[in-house]
C-alpha cells in the first residue's frame, strides 16, 4: 500500500535545534502524551521534560524544555556565559587526558555550551570542578535508542541523526567515529531532544521535508572547552557532508546548532519548495537564546498543488565530451533512484560537434536527487527545468496466472476499455525459466488477461 504523502516545510528563518524542532512539531499536532510514553521509556537518569506555551515577539508558540537536574546542569541558555569571553585565556581551552594536552575545538552534540567542546576521545571519565561525568559512545546511545519504548520508523530516524552526529565529532576531533565519546551533560539533553524529534515525526506520519536554507548568526560563541566561531565546526561539518544550504545573517550568536543541523541533514528531502501550496496547517516552537531576532522555528504541513494537476519536470543537457559507458552508467543510477524515464537524443551543437541531450523525466520533489546524480556522474556544468503538466491513463498493476506461472501486469482503462502490457522483468523471467522467446512469453501472458 502506498503512504500518503506528507510535506513537511521547516522555516529556518531564526536557524534551528533541537528543542525547537521538537516544539514546533508538538505545535503541529503530534501527541503530546505519545511523546511522554516514550521518554519515560529511555533508559537515561537526569532529566525531565516539560512542555508549555510562551510569547515570543508577541506571537504565542510552543516550547519544548529538557530539565536537566543539578548533576547535569548546564549553561545552554545562559547568554552572558555564551557570548561574554573577552577575558578567557586561550590556556583555558586545554584539558589534560592521560598522554598530554587534549583541544576541544570541535565536537558539539546538542543546544549548548557543553557540547560545543562535549565529545571526548580517550577516557571513560572526565572532571570538571571536582564533579565525575560518566561519557557515552555512540554504541551506548545506540544502545538506549534500540532499547526504548519507540517504532521502528521513530528508532531508525534518531540513530541516524546520531550516526551524523558521531561523524563531525570525529572529523572535527580527527579521529574514528567509535573512538568519539559523548560528555554526560551534553549526551543527555541531546538524546531526549533528537528521540523527541523522531517520535513526533513518526506520530505525524511526515514522508517528505523540505528545508529551503538554514539561517545562521556569526562571531563565537564560548563553550566548556574554549571559544568556537560560528557556525561552530560540527556545523560546518554537517553541511559540508550533507550540502546544507546555510545563510549567515547579521545575528551576533548561534543560530543552528549541531543537533538542529543533524536533524536537518537526517530528514531533509528537498530543499525547493513546491511553485505552489497551500498550507494545511502550521506550528511555532520556541527557541531560549535571545539574539536579535525571535527564537523561533515554523513548522508546516503543506500540500503540493501542482500534484492536484500531475506537474512533473523533465531536466536536461548536452553533453558532447562523455563517454557512452559514462553515459550509461548514469542512466542506471537515475533510474534507480526514483526517475519516471531517462532518454539520450543525439544532436549537434557548436561548430557541428556531435553529441547528446540527456533528457530525464521525474516528479518535483527528486530533482535535487537527480541533479547531483547528473553532475556527479557525467561531464555536464548546467542542466535545464522545464516543469510540465500532463495526462495520463488511469492504471494499475495486476498479477496474472499463466500455463507458464505468475507475471506482472500493467492495466491501463480508456473510455472503458482496459489496455494490458506485460512487465518486462515478468516476462523475461519466464522465458529464462522455460526456455521460451520473448515474443512468445509476451502473448501468452495477453492471453492470459483477457
Amino acid at each position: 500500500m502506498t503512504m500518503e504523502k506528507k510535506i513537511l516545510y521547516l522555516e529556518c528563518e531564526s536557524g534551528i535545534s533541537g528543542d525547537m524542532t521538537v516544539a514546533a512539531l508538538l505545535d503541529l499536532g503530534a501527541d503530546q502524551e505519545a511523546l511522554e510514553r516514550a521518554l519515560q521509556s529511555l533508559p537515561v537518569d537526569g532529566f525531565h521534560a516539560v512542555v508549555s506555551r510562551v510569547k515570543k515577539a508577541g506571537l504565542d508558540m510552543c516550547d519544548f524544555d529538557v530539565v536537566l537536574d543539578q548533576a547535569h546542569e548546564n549553561h545552554d541558555h545562559d547568554m552572558e556565559y555564551l557570548h561574554g569571553h573577552e577575558n578567557v585565556h586561550p590556556e583555558e581551552h586545554f584539558h589534560v587526558h592521560g598522554e598530554g594536552p587534549h583541544t576541544h575545538g570541535g565536537a558539539h552534540t546538542g543546544e549548548g555550551p557543553h557540547t560545543h567542546g562535549g565529545a571526548h576521545t580517550k577516557e571513560a571519565h572526565h572532571v570538571h570542578g571536582g564533579h565525575a561525568h560518566e561519557h557515552r559512545g555512540l554504541p551506548e546511545i545506540l544502545h538506549i535508542i534500540e532499547h526504548a519504548d519507540l517504532t521502528e520508523r521513530a528508532k531508525e530516524t534518531a540513530s541516524r541523526i546520531f550516526r551524523i552526529l558521531a561523524a563531525a565529532e570525529a572529523k572535527a576531533h580527527g579521529v574514528p567515529e567509535d573512538q568519539v565519546h559523548f560528555h554526560e551533560v551534553g549526551a543527555v539533553d541531546s538524546i531526549v531532544d533528537i528521540v523527541a524529534a523522531a517520535v513526533c515525526l513518526d506520530d505525524l506520519g511526515i514522508t517528505d521535508v523540505v528545508v529551503t536554507r538554514l539561517n545562521e548568526g556569526q562571531g563565537t560563541i564560548r563553550c566548556q572547552h574554549g571559544i568556537l566561531p560560528v557556525p561552530v565546526p560540527a556545523v560546518m561539518n554537517i553541511a559540508e557532508a550533507h550540502r546544507l544550504p546555510l545563510h549567515v545573517t547579521e545575528t551576533k550568536g548561534e543560530l543552528v546548532t549541531p543537533t538542529g543541523a543533524a536533524i536537518v541533514a537526517a530528514i531533509r528531502t528537498g530543499s525547493r519548495l513546491p511553485d505552489v501550496f497551500t498550507v494545511e496547517k502550521m506550528g511555532m516552537g520556541a527557541g531560549k537564546r535571545s539574539y536579535d531576532r525571535p527564537g523561533m522555528l515554523r513548522a508546516m504541513l503543506i500540500r503540493d498543488e501542482a500534484e492536484e494537476r500531475d506537474l512533473i519536470y523533465k531536466l536536461e543537457t548536452n553533453i558532447d565530451d562523455c563517454t557512452g559507458e559514462s553515459l550509461g552508467y548514469a542512466m542506471d543510477r537515475l533510474m534507480e533512484a526514483g526517475a519516471r524515464d531517462v532518454h539520450y537524443t543525439p544532436v549537434y551543437m557548436k561548430k557541428n560537434r556531435p553529441a547528446y541531450q540527456l533528457n530525464v523525466i521525474c516528479a518535483g520533489e527528486d530533482i535535487d536527487r537527480m541533479e547531483e546524480i547528473i553532475f556527479r556522474e557525467t561531464t555536464t556544468i548546467g542542466i535545464r527545468r522545464i516543469p510540465m503538466e500532463r495526462t495520463v491513463l488511469r492504471r494499475e498493476m495486476r498479477t496474472v496466472q499463466t500455463p507458464l506461472g505468475e507475471a506482472q501486469v500493467k492495466v491501463c482503462t480508456y473510455g472503458g476499455t482496459e489496455r494490458y502490457f506485460p512487465e518486462y522483468n515478468s516476462v523475461t523471467a519466464l522465458c529464462r525459466v522455460h526456455g521460451r522467446s520473448y515474443q512468445e512469453v509476451y502473448q501468452m501472458i495477453e492471453r492470459a488477461c483477457v
